[in-house]
């Protein structure tokens, strides 16, 4: 079931070398791609199946991708432009279970994830190595994020989650 929930592992930091801010600005600027090939020729029951046992739908794994995009680079841009921002934390869950998320085709948060990813890597490689010590506070979790860990945060967030699609595909041979 963990490899099913988590099919290329937990996120793990252990820091930032500029390799991996290389590697995950790299990721970033992949994940639309790898979203909409991940997604490409599913028809409406395959959208409706869940990745997992008790697990999100492939439309709502879509879908989590486009909110959880505009969330954290609401994070970001925060966390460059204010001192120690306390952001506001989102119920997953509970906006993976509005009729949005249950109904809209893919296609619509695609085109959020295109856009945003497309003006997050803009942002990411005009940033200086110091803008990644910048932190903001994450009341949910109850401690600092610096904008280093995050960033290796985003770039397996994506990852995770497309695995979630391509793994069912697999399984499925669709």
């Amino acid at each position: 079931m963990d490899k099913l929930r988590y099919p290329i592992g937990r996120y793990s930091f252990e820091g930032m070398t500029v390799k991996h801010r290389e590697q995950w600005i790299k990721d970033v600027e992949k994940l639309p791609a790898q979203l909409k090939a991940a997604l490409a020729d599913l028809d409406d029951t395959q959208l409706d199946t869940p990745y997992r046992s008790g697990g999100w739908t492939v439309r709502q794994v879509a879908h989590h991708l486009a909110d959880a995009s505009m969330n954290c680079f609401t994070r970001f841009k925060l966390a460059l432009t204010e001192s120690n921002p306390t952001i506001k934390p989102f119920n997953e869950e509970r906006w993976a279970d509005t009729a949005d998320s249950l109904q809209a085709s893919p296609d619509v948060s695609l085109a959020i994830v295109e856009g945003i990813y497309a003006r997050w890597v803009l942002l990411l490689r005009s940033m200086e190595a110091s803008d990644f010590d910048k932190m903001f506070y994450h009341p949910e979790k109850g401690s600092q994020m610096g904008l280093a860990y995050f960033l290796g945060f985003v770039a397996w967030h994506g990852k995770h989650h497309v695995a979630h699609i391509t793994s069912l595909r697999e399984r499925k041979d669709w």
